[in-house]
């Protein structure tokens, strides 16, 4: 079932002043035509691949070969990468219980381990404590000059070699093909130690990137089913392509809605609140996507993640009393009936009869919901998300559902979706103080 997405408490005449008014609202709408009007375009010519993704098939087969390879033998995978190089692989793995509290190591090897955020200490407490002779790295730089990447790489190489492992094996590569007269730090490195590298799509940037080999092959590694992943893509792409108005294009909707609320209500902050564990993973990818994107120029809002009911207790206090500059974005899933149901008589002597008879679920279900209306009852602009099950299929839509709304929301914005000024700035100045 696609996604259901609901915008009524969001809206003026709903919720009060802090609601998107509907001149504003259509006014935003009007403007996404000619977003859908481009990506249509793109589709058509073929200038913008992530479009084409959901329907690529012929990658399929050759991701879980490499999969295969990738895992016989091993006992650990380590994926190195940081921002979009690992944020879209770790989306996608968490459905396969990849850092989901309480569930502890993956039931069966490999262990799936993805090392983003550079750190001295940590690293190298990694490699003391991981069986380097089964264990697998896959380095991931779309240019191939990540300085982390490449420190990570290098220092994991020689931890390798130390322990006496067969580097061809026990390594592989995913970076963008080599250019004359471009230097491609990573794939240097390695072809001349006789690793094997994948292409990384030139044309895909990082941050959009889950739906190729950087994100499918960590996935396909831990069993799961990756062209379901792409179909449920084409699901959030097909009303564009069909050509439906923007008020009938859940991402143009929800682009319009955040960028006239920004413009009109001075709703600078988007909070999206997953209710699911295996759903922490994706609003913090969302984070990445949105800021990186959207923050140039003066513009852009700011993104937010958020986990229920966990953050009930610490933000939501906030969210309600505190500044009123966010959209609320609640992203339930069908949880009814599901986990352990509560034992009556426990339930009496813990003071909560209510409890009774109960799942975990009913509770989760019951708080998600909760929030959202309180939230809008105290004049907090909530829009709905929901899908019934967590899976492939669900997560393959809302990863482009968010794709698309953000592209849109660019073109709203007048700015470019794809490209990083301050971010490139940083790296420059990082290499040369590294350099002092």
């Amino acid at each position: 079932m696609p996604i259901v997405q609901t915008i009524d408490s969001a809206l003026e005449k709903t919720i009060g002043p802090h609601g998107v008014g509907a001149a504003a609202l259509s006014g935003a709408l009007a403007r996404a035509e000619g977003a859908l009007d481009r990506l249509r375009q793109h589709y058509t010519e073929g200038t913008l691949p992530l479009l084409r993704l959901p329907e690529k098939q012929n990658d399929l087969a050759g991701i879980d070969e490499a999969a295969a390879r990738l895992k016989d033998g091993a006992s650990d995978i380590v994926i190195l990468g940081t921002g979009g190089s690992s944020l879209g692989g770790q989306t996608i793995a968490q459905l396969a219980g990849f850092n989901v509290p309480g569930v502890g190591p993956l039931r069966d090897p490999p262990r799936i381990h993805f090392i983003d955020n550079l750190d001295a200490l940590s690293f190298e407490a990694m490699l003391e404590r991981l069986p380097l002779k089964t264990s697998r790295f896959v380095a991931i730089s779309k240019s191939g000059g990540t300085a982390e990447t490449l420190m990570q790489t290098i220092a994991a190489m020689s931890a390798l070699k130390a322990a006496g492992a067969d580097l061809p094996r026990a390594m592989l590569g995913i970076s963008e093909p080599a250019k004359a007269g471009k230097r491609n730090g990573l794939r240097d490195l390695l072809t001349q130690h006789g690793i094997a590298l994948l292409d990384h799509d030139p044309n895909v940037g990082g941050r959009y990137s889950a739906l190729t080999n950087v994100g499918l092959l960590p996935a396909a590694a831990l069993g799961l089913d990756i062209g379901a992943i792409r179909r449920g893509a084409g699901q959030a792409l097909a009303p564009i392509l069909a050509k439906k108005k923007p008020a009938d294009v859940p991402a143009a909707l929800g682009a319009a809605l955040n960028v006239a609320l920004a413009e009109t209500k001075g709703k600078s902050i988007s909070v999206l609140m997953a209710y699911a564990d295996r759903l922490e993973r994706f609003t913090r990818w969302y984070a990445q996507l949105w800021a990186e994107s959207l923050g140039k120029d003066g513009k852009g809002t700011t993104p937010l993640a958020a986990l229920g009911p966990v953050d009930q207790h610490s933000q939501v206090q906030l969210f309600i009393a505190g500044p009123r500059d966010k959209l609320f974005n609640v992203l339930t899933v069908g949880s009814k009936g599901l986990g352990s149901r509560i034992d009556g008589e426990l339930a009496k002597v813990a003071g909560e009869p209510g409890l009774a008879g109960k799942t975990i679920g009913d509770l989760v279900a019951a708080e998600g919901r909760a929030t959202a209306e309180t939230l809008a009852k105290n004049g907090c602009p909530v829009r709905g998300l929901h899908i019934d099950t967590v899976g492939e299929t669900s997560l393959g839509e809302l990863m482009m559902h968010f794709m698309l709304e953000t592209i849109i929301a660019a073109h709203l914005m007048g700015i470019d979706a794809f490209d990083q000024p301050a971010v490139e700035e940083g790296k420059v100045l990082a290499k040369k103080y590294l350099q002092g």
